[in-house]
């Protein structure tokens, strides 16, 4: 690929969706195909699961439950006319509160289906694709706790492919002319390619870099950072990072940059014990902080110390601006899953955080090389179309689970907010580039974490990804490798 390439799509402008039903010819695909199984008549179980029928509003003559181990499952064998994209809709009701649960589809994993609320209800995996013929549908504990009611398959409905035409237009106004390019370029690529990301603390020699380069001949086009150890309450008890040289010098290669935040929580809010050391203060289990309680004016004392962190990170990302990097910034990342402090007091105190971070960076910092990427990983936490470039989802399946994701990718292209760039901001292995494009779910760009999702001391780890998907997806012909970037500098001239 070359400059001339990049040329040529963004004069012509058209997505590369070719997912289609019937992919593979086999059979005849019905656009109006329906299936209802009762869970209790034709699931084969395993493990403790039973029926039962005493819950109000099931259909049928019950319900399955004992989903509650790992060898507690549910198998549907079904038979659909066509190969296929089809919903699937578990429908289901939880015991108490928000439940999640795995599906694989003839032994590969599909996504997870999900309910909240104890009246039965739909919980449905979108775009799945079934051969014509046979197939196996199988839940497996995940949470558990939930009674499975019924399985309604239907045919998925054709790709909007208007889902991949985005604006380009920044959040900042005054966005850096380098910012500017760069989304332009993500917008350009958006639905024809994907762009290969890596996390690594050490930047372009470090050993996930170093083993991705000896095992496939290519680099990242991503490298993915984070300011942690820039945090106040880390360096009282001194650490250090290089993450802006690293990121300086990944720019001057060609590379695109990416950040993010584990922000250790202020000096007087760290537990700060065997248990949970100084160094995990971005836990909630490390700190008694309460976002909440700041947020609403009720610790005056935690939102000066707040400030005083955002504007050290600030120092950073001057000179990030000053040497003319652009930055995938995403700050306060993963928040509604709780784990983290700035995610533990519920979406609003979140979401008035969020935005105290855009406000206190860009007008009084006068910081704009940011292309702002919200992952906070559910709707409800979301801080407002005026503060978002991208939108970014974390996935940690499992080890060697190389589906695309496909209905949580096509799920959040439902949520309700203004249409922006879906990323896979994080991701724990690395998925089929192949099952992507015929799924229709073409994820902007994707970031492995590093570790032993890469390397294990400078050698492959294949606990997660084994060697010849590394091979598969950097040298795929619609995966965008760091020697196959253009000239970002200069995009669009």
């Amino acid at each position: 690929m070359g400059d001339s390439m990049y040329a040529d799509i963004q004069k012509n402008g058209a997505a590369d969706v070719s997912a289609v039903n019937d992919t593979n010819g086999e059979g005849c695909y019905d656009p109006n195909f329906e299936l209802f199984l009762e869970a209790e008549d034709v699931a084969i179980t395993t493990g403790r699961v039973r029926v039962e029928s005493s819950h109000p509003g099931f259909s049928g003559g019950g319900y399955l439950v004992g989903i509650e181990s790992d060898e507690d499952t549910v198998t549907f064998n079904v038979t659909v006319p066509g190969s296929g994209f089809y919903d699937l809709n578990f429908i289901s009701a939880s015991y108490n509160g928000y439940k999640e649960n795995n599906v694989y589809v003839n032994g590969v994993f599909a996504g997870v289906a999900k309910v909240e609320g104890t009246n039965f209800q739909d919980s449905i995996l979108k775009r799945v694709y079934l051969n014509a013929g046979k197939n196996e549908i199988k839940m497996t504990k995940g949470w558990g706790w939930i009674r499975l009611d019924a399985l309604k398959i239907t045919a998925s409905p054709s790709i909007d492919e208007n889902i991949y035409k985005v604006s380009a237009q920044l959040v900042d106004p005054y966005a850096t002319d380098r910012a500017k390019k760069l989304m332009q370029f993500l917008v350009d690529m958006y639905g024809k390619y994907i762009i290969s990301g890596q996390y690594s603390d050490k930047g372009i020699n470090g050993p996930e870099f170093k083993v991705i380069y000896s095992i496939t001949g290519k680099y990242p086009a991503i490298l993915g950072l984070d300011f942690i150890d820039y945090t106040p309450s880390r360096v009282a008890h001194g650490t250090k990072s290089k993450a802006v040289e690293y990121a300086i010098e990944f720019d001057k290669l060609g590379g695109i940059v990416t950040f993010c935040w584990h922000w250790n929580a202020p000096e007087p809010y760290l537990y700060d014990t065997s248990e949970n050391p100084w160094c995990s203060g971005f836990y909630t289990r490390a700190t008694n902080i309460n976002l909440g309680a700041i947020m609403d004016g009720k610790d005056p004392q935690g939102y000066e110390l707040l400030l005083r962190d955002i504007d050290e990170i600030a120092k950073q990302l001057k000179r990030l601006q000053e040497a003319d990097v652009p930055v995938l910034w995403r700050p306060l990342h993963e928040a509604s899953g709780g784990w983290f402090w700035w995610g533990a007091s519920g979406p609003d105190a979140y979401i008035k955080l969020y935005r105290l971070l855009f406000d206190r960076l860009t007008k009084v910092h006068g910081i704009h090389n940011l292309i702002w990427v919200w992952n906070g990983q559910h709707p409800d936490w979301y801080p407002g179309d005026e503060y978002v470039d991208i939108i970014g989802m974390d996935i940690y399946p499992g080890e060697r689970v190389y589906s695309p994701h496909t209905s949580k990718f096509f799920e959040m292209t439902e949520w309700p907010v203004a249409k922006k760039i879906i990323a896979l901001t994080e991701n724990g292995c690395l998925f089929d580039p192949d099952l992507a494009f015929r799924d229709g779910a073409v994820w902007s760009y994707f970031g492995t974490w590093s570790g032993d999702f890469v390397s294990s001391d400078y050698t492959l780890s294949e606990k997660y990804t084994e060697r010849y998907m590394f091979e598969k997806v950097y040298n795929h012909e619609k995966v965008i490798t760091l020697d196959e970037l253009p000239d970002l500098r200069n995009y669009g001239k």
